[in-house]
């Protein structure tokens, strides 16, 4: 749902708050689908601190720091099949890989009532066809998954451990983590390995804007 980051200032009482505006860059990213893209990023820029998803500094760097960083997960999901984005909150970066791979069925997996309303009314304002909304734990869902995606959720091994159950033979998780993602890692190498799952790989990117992001993948291997 977010992202590890500096701190900022926050905005004087009464200040008006720009919004970012997307580069050229961002907008050859996101293709035929960022007019819906816009349309999301319009949303949580009116809503998102009403509803408690986003703080009134996120607005500066909303394409950047949140819609352009969950598109950086993009590269790594499968080619076919289902993925859940678990503790989705604000819908990132689980809306934003709805919007990028229409081919996927997509579960958007979170436990707060008022933020499944919120992903409710973003999925029926999108026409999100290829996308479902399940008001639930991820410890509580029994389907399973060809990639599971978490942004913000929890550290590395509380990660592992609530998402290894969900994910199919040859599955993978995929965290969007910040600066401290070696460390996590290396503290989730014993949950890796307990559930039977091939040793983390962490992936850098560079992405539209500037910002280094850092993809944790964990997969389920296949059986012989």
């Amino acid at each position: 749902m977010g992202q590890e980051h500096r701190d900022l200032p926050q905005p004087a009482a009464g200040a008006v708050v720009e919004v970012e505006q997307p580069t050229e860059e961002m907008i050859e990213l996101f293709g035929v689908a960022f007019s819906a893209a816009e349309h999301f990023a319009q949303m949580l820029a009116e809503q998102g601190e009403l509803r408690g998803l986003l703080g009134p500094r996120e607005l500066p760097r909303l394409w950047s720091r949140h819609l352009v960083n969950s598109a950086a997960v993009v590269p790594f999901l499968p080619p076919r099949g289902s993925v859940a984005d678990v503790g989705s909150g604000a819908g990132l970066p689980g809306i934003v890989i709805a919007l990028l791979r229409p081919d996927l069925e997509i579960s958007l997996i979170e436990p707060m009532e008022r933020r499944v309303e919120w992903l409710e009314t973003v999925v029926a304002d999108l026409d999100l066809d290829n996308t479902t909304v399940r008001h639930a734990r991820a410890e509580n869902v029994k389907d399973r998954f060809d990639a599971v995606t978490a942004r913000a959720v929890a550290k590395m091994s509380t990660l592992v451990r609530l998402t290894a159950p969900l994910l199919r033979q040859g599955g993978c998780l995929l965290a969007l983590k910040g600066a401290r993602a070696e460390a996590e890692v290396a503290d989730a190498t014993y949950v890796v390995k307990k559930a039977r799952l091939k040793p983390a790989v962490i992936h850098e990117i560079l992405t539209p804007g500037g910002e280094l992001t850092r993809v944790v993948e964990v997969r389920r291997p296949r059986q012989r």
